[in-house]
């Protein structure tokens, strides 16, 4: 190889010659902090992030050229590139140094101490470094072999080598050699899909990845590669000239591309190590540093995190348009399908036949109607996209829009596939235009562990449980949709209210009120009757009424199901309600919809169904309820073969008040597994939930004791269930009659009944007092979510004291809690567990044992014990 190789000057050598290499390096290092203290400084201060990154690879260049002076001998035949980022000149904080170094074997062998000492130095100088030695061969082998080869070779920089290196580098990795153009773009366009994919598809993860992500970096990278490929520029602005993008589109993907940077560098440094992912350790820190404030009832991070999720959606929206543009590039135009008047379809993509459409606002959204009755495409065309991308500014809010165009819009609403259209409309951003309400929520998270979703994300989430609620298919997951939809006398009501449950988040004051004042302006103006805007604005008003009722009260109290049915009123809204809060809770979080909101929402609404026909005047008492309740057990159990001497000695094993609360199926297992055993043995049942992977109902009944509520909350703990609900219960003889709701802590691990069983009976049948909590770490993502703990006591029913905790939910925490009223004295008769994200609001019934043996509720004293004790609990050491 030729020697006239560009290479630095003596100046760009830190320290003086004779030293050392230890002490170059540490001169080196010492250098580079204070560049890179500079650099975050600048930072701080606002400074201009492409020249940031641009900078700082100057500062890397100059050291790694001054270390390969002083490592490799200047008649060398060995040449240096940077390659990858780096290669690319932009090198954030805690980015890695890829290098490769060209040589043929037989340099390479003969100069291979020389190249250690260069890795090592570079090593001690902090710089994390990765290189690849090949020769020309070798990197187009290489390339052949892995394309994530060939993309860093494309970036390939020389530090060390001269031009006529440089091009034989190129042309070892050229399209004649390697990776031609439909085999390049083929390839890179399904690796971004797939890793699309493995992020679930969308960039709205609660601790997104800002350079792997959906939107992310690497998907601008990736259009950089593919365009220097097939058109042979990687610059943008040389795009516009090419046709494949306009300036606007340019403009915009530069900023959102800034945008993403100046993110990354900034978590680069509150991070002080390399990380790409957002986590909830950094995202308070970073925006801060950001110089986010809280206002206006948002939190700083919050909005950080909002204006990232647009930034993500828009390289998004415009990555696929240039990928279409792209293989148009390398397949040439296909002879187009006409379809109707305004629309056809090209290579399977939507498009207007006219180049110069839209001309009205109706012929945006007879793009939808097309596009809905059209069925499968691949797509909407891009330079329809960019189209109605440019004509945006100009599509009317709803309020300024005339009648036929609001009449088009609830026709799509009535129409094939609403959800599809309206969720087509909103990430094109022509639903945020319609109803500028929705715009304000869109890439709005919630810095908590519940909504795992953006506002919008979720609302579109919500309404695709409706779209499949609709299609008339019996999903086991829930239990009754299939009964209630096809009662609704017009679905698009529905749509409405699950369009605005959550549309005025983020406003301040109540988001239910304020949505459901939208939402009833909204359908007045849609032309809906009174009727039909004043049940979607109750919808709204009300939308957690259901998953509230059913997760924080006692459904199998007759007055519970009294008050609800007599706030919902009639069947017609309880059908609307139930559908809602059922699509609701399951678009919230793919974890949190499982068997047991399935069948309190079920129970419920069955109940209130009930209580509705037969009359609000004529409410449920609790005795003939109790009956009614017998009869059914009594007939499930001659159906197994009892006959009547042996129920009626069953059910004098079996506490009156079971039969007020309980399900008559429930009941009946019971009671079976009664006559199974003697009087006064230990009874352990285990059974699965029907159509739950995972769901279990554990039944215990044994002699009464003391902590035995908190042996078996420990037991199934250790077990790895996590208890949803617990209904405890005294049963006759000083017995008790204890069942509990459970699912896996992990879905990974699902648990076997028998198992599960086995080891509970085992449990028991030894020393309650050595069944204790299992220590554990408190999870890294609930450290940023601390609540403070919030103890209330009420006089309850039937003598008891009503004990209520607010707190942090953590693994282990009711084996914890049932604890620390076992070390109180204090016997557990009902229990209430419901959790939300990170937020645990627990309700028990509780008792105090005396000196005398009896249950007593708690006097002051013993209140203030307990609470500091729950306290001690909550705030120590977390298991």
């Amino acid at each position: 190889m030729p020697a006239d190789r560009t290479t630095i000057g003596p100046a760009g050598q830190p320290g003086p010659a004779d030293v050392d290499d230890a002490g170059w390096a540490a001169l080196a290092r010492e250098e580079l902090a204070t560049a890179d203290a500079g650099f975050a400084a600048r930072f701080d201060q606002g400074g201009e992030i492409d020249r940031l990154l641009a900078e700082r690879a100057a500062a890397v260049d100059a050291l790694v050229q001054a270390a390969w002076q002083r490592a490799i001998p200047l008649e060398a035949e060995l040449a240096l590139f940077a390659v990858g980022g780096y290669g690319r000149g932009e090198l954030y904080p805690q980015s890695d140094i890829d290098l490769l170094v060209m040589a043929a074997p037989a340099h390479s062998q003969a100069h291979a101490d020389s190249l250690a000492r260069l890795f090592a130095l570079l090593w001690d100088c902090g710089l994390p470094v990765g290189h690849a030695v090949r020769s020309l061969e070798q990197c187009t082998e290489a390339a052949v072999g892995d394309i994530t080869v060939l993309t860093a070779l494309l970036e390939a920089r020389p530090l060390a080598a001269n031009e006529h290196e440089r091009r034989e580098l190129q042309s070892a990795v050229s399209p004649r050699q390697v990776w031609p153009p439909q085999a390049f773009f083929e390839a890179k366009r399904d690796e971004l899909l797939e890793r699309h994919a493995r992020y679930g598809d969308t960039a709205d993860n609660l601790e997104p990845n800002l350079k792997e992500g959906p939107g992310g970096l690497r998907d601008v990278q990736t259009l950089h590669w593919i365009a220097l490929r097939v058109i042979g520029t990687a610059d943008m602005e040389s795009l516009v000239a090419f046709g494949q993008l306009g300036a606007d589109e340019v403009a915009t993907i530069e900023r959102e591309r800034r945008a993403l940077a100046r993110l990354r560098y900034g978590l680069h440094l509150v991070a002080g190590k390399r990380e790409e992912r957002l986590r909830f350790d950094y995202q308070k820190l970073l925006a801060a540093r950001l110089g986010f404030e809280d206002a206006g009832g948002t939190l700083a991070v919050e909005q950080m995190m909002q204006g990232f999720y647009r930034s993500a959606s828009l390289v998004l929206r415009i990555g696929e348009r240039l990928l279409q543009r792209f293989e148009e590039q390398l397949q040439g135009e296909a002879e187009p399908e006409p379809l109707d008047e305004l629309f056809e379809l090209r290579r399977g993509y939507l498009a207007a036949r006219d180049p110069d459409w839209p001309h009205a606002p109706a012929e945006v959204l007879a793009l939808f109607e097309t596009w809905a009755r059209r069925g499968e495409t691949r797509g909407l065309h891009s330079h329809t996209a960019r189209a109605l991308a440019e004509a945006l500014p100009r599509f009317p809010a709803y309020d300024r829009a005339d009648d036929a165009l609001r009449e088009r819009f609830m026709g799509l609403l009535r129409g094939a596939q609403p959800v599809r259209s309206l969720t087509r409309m909103a990430r094109l951003g022509v639903l945020g235009r319609w109803i500028p309400a929705f715009q304000k929520v869109s890439g709005r998270m919630q810095f908590d562990l519940f909504h795992v979703y953006t506002v919008d994300q979720h609302t579109l989430a919500v309404l695709k449980y409706m779209q499949a609620f609709a299609s008339g298919e019996r999903d086991p997951r829930f239990a009754l949709v299939h009964e209630a939809w096809p009662r609704l006398r017009k679905p698009e009501l529905l749509l409405l209210a699950g369009l605005f449950h959550d549309i005025a988040k983020g406003r301040g004051g109540d988001h239910s009120e304020l949505g459901a004042d939208d939402a009833r302006v909204f359908c007045l103006a849609m032309g809906l009757g009174e009727s039909e805007a004043a049940l979607v604005e109750w919808l709204v008003r009300r939308h957690l009424l259901m998953s509230m009722t059913a997760q924080k009260q006692d459904i199998a109290d007759p007055d519970v199901i009294h008050r609800f049915a007599t706030e919902v009123a009639d069947r017609e809204r309880l059908d609307h309600l139930y559908l809602l809060t059922c699509a609701d809770i399951a678009g919230t979080s793919p974890k949190l919809w499982n068997a047991w909101k399935d069948r309190l929402l079920a129970d419920l609404y069955s109940a209130t169904r009930l209580a509705l026909r037969r009359g609000l005047e004529h409410p449920l008492a609790a005795e003939e309820r109790g009956a009614e309740t017998r009869t059914a057990v009594r007939a499930m159990l001659a159906e197994s073969g009892v006959d009547d001497e042996m129920v009626a000695a069953l059910f004098e094993r079996m506490p009156a008040v079971g039969f007020q609360r309980g399900r008559a199926d429930q009941l009946a297992w019971q009671a079976d597994a009664l006559r199974e055993s003697t009087v006064g043995a230990t009874v352990v049942r285990v059974r699965p939930v029907p159509a739950h992977a995972g769901a279990l109902e554990v039944f215990v009944h044994a002699p009464d004791a003391d902590g035995l509520f908190a042996a078996i909350v420990a037991t199934l703990d250790r077990a790895g269930l996590a208890i949803q609900q617990a209904r405890v219960l005294d049963g006759p003889g000083d017995t008790i009659f204890d069942t509990f709701e459970v699912i896996p802590a992990d879905s990974r691990h699902l648990p076997v009944a028998a198992d599960v069983e086995q080891r509970l009976a085992r449990a028991l049948a030894g020393p309650l007092e050595g069944i204790r909590p299992a220590r554990r770490t408190l999870p890294r993502h609930l450290r940023h979510f601390r609540i403070a703990p919030k103890i209330a006591f009420d006089d309850g029913e039937l003598g008891r004291t009503t004990l209520s905790l607010v707190c942090t939910d953590r693994p282990g925490l009711l084996a914890d809690v049932a604890q620390a009223l076992r070390n109180q004295h204090m016997r557990v008769h009902d229990a209430r567990i419901a959790t939300f994200g990170e937020r645990a609001e627990d309700v028990f019934q509780i008792t105090a044992t005396t000196s005398d043996g009896r249950d007593r509720p708690l006097d002051p004293a013993r209140q203030q014990a307990l609470s500091e004790a729950l306290l001690a609990c909550l705030e120590g050491e977390a298991r």
